[in-house]
């Protein structure tokens, strides 16, 4: 059941052109050239264009720079682009939840898109994503999920209860923007792949975009990362074998909630631990289960690894069975975070039963579909945004896919 009531008043502002230098925003050079620029935490301002390049202001390589009056990129002053931008609060289980709409100053109607988090435990807000979908004439809504930013509540990754918040505030997003967007709808990225199709079951939506997100449980996640990580390893089939005998043994107890398990996972260690890879893998939990003791997994760990109501056997392919509105999946090939491998096999079985879903995937990206270097230890160090992805989402947004989008693949 959600239930959504407005708290407070809403309040417009208006950010204007002539704005001081090095504020959240969006900016844009003489020739239309345009970048998100978000401050962090720490007090840094980082940058994104809408072509995927990244970096700090102030940084040796940066290409903005901040001289105390305005943004600049090669001598050249960039101007703030104007866009009003609506505070609100909003409910959600008895918790009030803050959230912001960003539109263009003078908006003509265009699709309202309902930001999704993943499962940072930062504010959504502090994401380029908003500034960059607004380049594209997008009216957004972003809202600090429950535990993060002005909004109340605990983190949790407890899906059910992340699209009920994510239900009310597309239906708070609705409500302010009245009048002005054509249809509404979710971008969930990495875990707002579980949320947002969720959420668009239970509130209006007309579309559900997704980007390197899963269509499996949290704990294929696991055991697709450690099969995953063998492989660049060069391991071959036996081994990897029994390294997914370890990773499923440590689901066990995962899913038990640390009650059960105990047992097999230990006889497993123990079985494999003079094997070369044991100490290499790491998956999404279950290399630091392997090296906890069994006295203190026991002990403490569930307090360690099963703290914030995950779902563990969350079945993402019957959401999407129920799923209505159409739906955009954008893949990273080498996501080393969420193998795509299982999901795009699902999205093909989808679509035989006549799911309306479009997928795209760029190649030679990790997660956040992020270009990288490669060392020769297998470390990665991220680069920029694979060119073409935010275009991608923009366009399909709007109902306007033309392409091509950088190196994008259609599937």
């Amino acid at each position: 059941m959600i239930r959504v009531l407005l708290t407070a008043a809403t309040l417009t502002l208006f950010a204007a052109p002539a704005a001081s230098a090095c504020e959240t925003g969006l900016y844009q050079s003489s020739n239309g050239e345009a970048a998100s620029v978000v401050k962090q935490p720490n007090g840094d301002f980082r940058y994104m264009f809408t072509d995927g390049r990244r970096g700090k202001i102030g940084a040796p390589d940066s290409i903005l720079s901040c001289d105390g009056e305005s943004i600049r990129s090669g001598g050249a002053a960039w101007s703030r682009v104007p866009l009003k931008l609506t505070e609100t609060h909003f409910k959600s289980h008895r918790e009030t939840l803050s959230g912001i709409l960003i539109e263009p100053a003078t908006p003509t109607p265009q699709p309202l898109v309902v930001m999704v988090h993943g499962s940072e435990r930062t504010s959504p807000r502090l994401s380029y994503y908003p500034y960059i979908l607004a380049s594209q004439g997008l009216t957004v809504f972003a809202y600090d999920k429950r535990g993060t930013g002005a909004s109340e509540g605990e983190y949790t990754q407890n899906f059910e209860l992340l699209a009920d918040d994510a239900a009310a505030a597309l239906k708070e997003a609705r409500r302010l923007a009245a009048g002005r967007f054509t249809r509404a709808g979710y971008f969930g990225g990495s875990q707002g792949g579980w949320v947002a199709p969720l959420a668009a079951t239970l509130a209006p939506a007309n579309f559900v975009a997704v980007g390197f997100g899963l269509i499996s449980t949290p704990t294929e996640e696991d055991r697709d990362q450690v099969v995953s990580e063998m492989r660049e390893l060069r391991y071959g089939p036996s081994d990897i074998a029994q390294a997914v005998q370890l990773a499923d043994a440590a689901s066990q107890i995962a899913s038990s909630h640390f009650t059960s398990g105990f047992e097999q996972f230990q006889a497993l260690k123990q079985e494999y631990a003079s094997r070369p890879w044991f100490s290499r893998i790491n998956g999404e939990y279950s290399g630091a289960m392997m090296r906890e003791s069994d006295a203190d997994l026991r002990r403490i760990g569930q307090a360690e690894f099963d703290n914030v109501e995950l779902i563990w056997n969350y079945d993402a392919m019957a959401t999407l069975r129920r799923l209505k509105a159409p739906l955009l999946w954008v893949i990273a090939e080498k996501d080393r975070e969420a193998p795509p491998e299982l999901t795009l096999e699902r999205l093909a079985a989808l679509r035989k039963q006549g799911a309306d879903i479009s997928v795209y995937s760029f190649p030679d990206t990790d997660h956040g579909i992020y270009e990288f270097v490669q060392a020769a230890d297998g470390s990665r160090t991220v680069t920029r945004v694979s060119d073409g992805y935010f275009r991608l989402l923009g366009d399909w947004i709007k109902g306007q896919v033309g392409g091509p989008y950088g190196r994008a693949r259609r599937r």
